[in-house]
Protein backbone atom coordinates (compact mmCIF):
# COMPACT_ATOMS: atom_id res chain seq x y z
CA UNK A 1 0.00 0.00 0.00
CA UNK A 2 2.59 2.55 1.13
CA UNK A 3 6.31 2.58 0.48
CA UNK A 4 8.73 4.93 2.24
CA UNK A 5 12.27 5.65 1.06
CA UNK A 6 14.71 7.73 3.10
CA UNK A 7 17.71 9.54 1.68
CA UNK A 8 20.20 12.26 2.61
CA UNK A 9 22.22 10.55 5.31
CA UNK A 10 25.99 10.71 5.45
CA UNK A 11 29.08 11.63 7.43
CA UNK A 12 29.44 15.15 8.83
CA UNK A 13 31.57 16.91 11.43
CA UNK A 14 30.11 18.16 14.68
CA UNK A 15 28.29 21.44 14.10
CA UNK A 16 27.45 20.56 10.52
CA UNK A 17 24.08 20.06 8.85
CA UNK A 18 22.19 17.44 6.88
CA UNK A 19 18.74 17.30 5.33
CA UNK A 20 16.95 13.97 5.24
CA UNK A 21 14.15 13.23 2.81
CA UNK A 22 11.37 10.66 2.97
CA UNK A 23 9.49 9.99 -0.25
CA UNK A 24 6.15 8.21 0.08
CA UNK A 25 4.45 6.32 -2.72
CA UNK A 26 1.34 4.21 -3.08
CA UNK A 27 -1.90 4.82 -1.19
CA UNK A 28 -0.97 7.82 0.92
CA UNK A 29 -4.22 9.79 1.16
CA UNK A 30 -5.21 7.94 4.32
CA UNK A 31 -1.97 8.75 6.14
CA UNK A 32 -2.52 11.08 9.09
CA UNK A 33 1.06 11.85 10.11
CA UNK A 34 4.70 11.17 9.33
CA UNK A 35 7.41 10.66 11.89
CA UNK A 36 11.18 10.46 12.11
CA UNK A 37 12.78 7.98 14.48
CA UNK A 38 16.40 7.02 15.09
CA UNK A 39 18.29 4.10 16.52
CA UNK A 40 21.85 4.36 17.80
CA UNK A 41 24.10 1.33 18.34
CA UNK A 42 23.03 -0.60 21.43
CA UNK A 43 19.95 1.55 22.01
CA UNK A 44 16.24 1.29 21.36
CA UNK A 45 14.58 3.13 18.51
CA UNK A 46 13.48 6.57 19.71
CA UNK A 47 11.15 9.29 18.52
CA UNK A 48 12.67 12.39 16.90
CA UNK A 49 9.92 14.45 15.23
CA UNK A 50 6.47 14.19 13.65
CA UNK A 51 4.23 16.26 11.39
CA UNK A 52 0.59 15.93 10.34
CA UNK A 53 -0.29 16.10 6.67
CA UNK A 54 -3.37 18.31 6.97
CA UNK A 55 -2.47 21.02 9.46
CA UNK A 56 1.29 20.64 9.49
CA UNK A 57 1.32 20.35 13.28
CA UNK A 58 4.76 19.40 14.59
CA UNK A 59 6.24 17.85 17.69
CA UNK A 60 9.88 17.24 18.63
CA UNK A 61 11.77 15.33 21.25
CA UNK A 62 13.51 17.67 23.69
CA UNK A 63 17.04 16.77 22.63
CA UNK A 64 16.57 18.14 19.09
CA UNK A 65 14.39 21.20 19.71
CA UNK A 66 15.94 24.30 18.19
CA UNK A 67 18.28 22.23 16.02
CA UNK A 68 16.02 20.02 13.88
CA UNK A 69 13.07 21.09 11.73
CA UNK A 70 10.50 18.76 10.19
CA UNK A 71 8.51 19.89 7.15
CA UNK A 72 6.36 18.43 4.41
CA UNK A 73 5.52 18.96 0.74
CA UNK A 74 2.03 17.56 0.28
CA UNK A 75 2.16 17.80 -3.52
CA UNK A 76 5.28 15.63 -3.61
CA UNK A 77 4.29 13.31 -0.75
CA UNK A 78 7.66 14.04 0.80
CA UNK A 79 8.73 14.82 4.35
CA UNK A 80 12.03 16.44 5.30
CA UNK A 81 14.15 16.63 8.41
CA UNK A 82 16.60 19.53 8.45
CA UNK A 83 19.29 18.82 11.02
CA UNK A 84 21.56 21.65 12.14
CA UNK A 85 24.25 21.92 14.80
CA UNK A 86 24.73 18.18 14.71
CA UNK A 87 26.36 16.45 17.65
CA UNK A 88 28.11 13.07 17.91
CA UNK A 89 25.14 11.96 20.03
CA UNK A 90 22.94 12.33 16.92
CA UNK A 91 24.75 9.45 15.24
CA UNK A 92 22.16 6.80 14.39
CA UNK A 93 20.15 5.16 11.66
CA UNK A 94 17.21 7.45 10.92
CA UNK A 95 13.87 5.95 9.93
CA UNK A 96 10.80 7.51 8.35
CA UNK A 97 7.38 6.19 9.38
CA UNK A 98 3.74 6.80 8.47
CA UNK A 99 0.67 6.63 10.71
CA UNK A 100 -2.86 6.26 9.36
CA UNK A 101 -4.95 7.37 12.36
CA UNK A 102 -4.75 10.11 15.01
CA UNK A 103 -3.32 9.28 18.40
CA UNK A 104 -0.09 9.44 20.35
CA UNK A 105 2.56 10.25 17.76
CA UNK A 106 5.75 9.94 19.81
CA UNK A 107 6.04 6.17 20.01
CA UNK A 108 6.86 3.49 17.48
CA UNK A 109 3.59 1.69 18.23
CA UNK A 110 0.79 2.87 15.99
CA UNK A 111 2.95 3.68 12.98
CA UNK A 112 1.91 1.44 10.12
CA UNK A 113 4.71 1.78 7.57
CA UNK A 114 8.49 2.13 7.87
CA UNK A 115 11.34 2.98 5.55
CA UNK A 116 14.62 1.10 5.37
CA UNK A 117 16.60 3.78 7.21
CA UNK A 118 19.51 6.06 6.36
CA UNK A 119 22.76 6.30 8.31
CA UNK A 120 23.79 9.59 9.92
CA UNK A 121 27.28 9.73 11.42
CA UNK A 122 28.59 12.82 13.22
CA UNK A 123 32.31 12.95 13.99
CA UNK A 124 33.84 14.96 16.82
Amino acid sequence: QVQLVESGGGLVQAGGSLRLSCAASGRTFSSYAMGWFRQAPGKEREFVATITWSRGSTYYTDSVKGRFTISRDNAKNTVYLQMNSLKPEDTAVYYCAAREVPGILTGTAGYDYWGQGTQVTVSS
